[in-house]
């Protein structure tokens, strides 16, 4: 399969797939299974950036001190960008665990900060995902698996967020619809440009596994902490060793396929 047509298809299903999902769960009052989903996601997210991406940036080129001061900035700038409100989302049970009487002031301040931050990070999940097309096609399928599974949670928590914001159900889909928009455009515009520019996709590949690790562990590892029951813990290291396990068994398996 072409590259580019990989990445189209990869970008859009990846998209569409986490917005009719959020969209499921918040119509049929599912957000109690958004606690759940993190737990997968992180373990994907984590799996995808120590078992695939930082293996295969060592592999294509770079240094390992290099790739590692990369993975270090990159960590640092997704810091700096949650400090300036623009990749803070809701990844938690914390908003759909109060009614919006209790936060509707915030909400309804955050609705349209919530909506261009997701339409930032989809354009950047893009970029991520043509990186990983570009370098291989099973690197591709596995990073666009980590990022879906991180997403739906996301598009959970947007969703609820904008509806207490005062948007219609129809108007929060049609909204988040169109900010899943910029994963496809952030994909196509990043096989032109890293095209010219292979040189750099070990580093690229530094910088897409620091946002899997920093949205993991900085935005939602703590939000698993708000149950510390034994039951509770026990079912997130489930969850999250599943999600691990999925990508490593979808890596093999495609590598077997190559």
């Amino acid at each position: 399969m072409p590259t580019l047509l990989a990445i189209v298809i990869a970008t859009l299903i990846g998209g569409l797939l986490s917005v009719a999902t959020a969209a499921v769960f918040a119509y049929s009052a599912r957000a109690t299974w958004v606690p759940i989903l993190v737990s997968y996601a992180i373990g994907a997210l984590l799996g995808a950036a120590f078992l695939e991406i930082l293996p295969h940036a060592f592999e294509i080129g770079g240094s390992a001190g290099t790739i590692s001061t990369t993975l270090l900035i990159g960590i640092l700038v997704f810091f700096v960008l949650e400090k300036l409100v623009l990749w803070r989302h809701c990844h938690t049970d914390h908003c759909e665990a109060h009614a919006p009487d209790d936060h509707g002031h915030d909400h309804g301040r955050s609705g349209l900060m919530i909506t261009v931050g997701n339409t930032f990070h989809n354009f950047v999940d893009g970029v991520i995902i043509a990186a990983a097309f570009m370098t291989r096609f099973e690197l591709g399928v596995v990073t666009a698996l980590a990022i879906i599974a991180h997403e739906i949670p996301q598009e959970v928590g947007d969703f609820l967020i904008l509806l207490h914001s005062g948007y219609t159900k129809r108007q929060a889909v049609l909204i988040n619809l169109l900010a899943s928009l910029a994963t496809l455009t952030g994909g196509v515009l990043a096989y032109f440009a890293l095209d010219a520019m292979r040189g750099v996709m070990p580093y690229t590949l530094g910088i897409a596994a620091a946002s899997m690790i920093y949205v993991a562990v900085a935005d939602l590892i703590p939000g698993l902490h708000k149950r510390a029951e034994l039951r509770a813990t026990l079912q997130q290291v489930v969850l999250i060793a599943l999600g691990v396990g999925t990508v490593w068994y979808t890596g093999w398996l495609l590598g077997g396929l190559g």
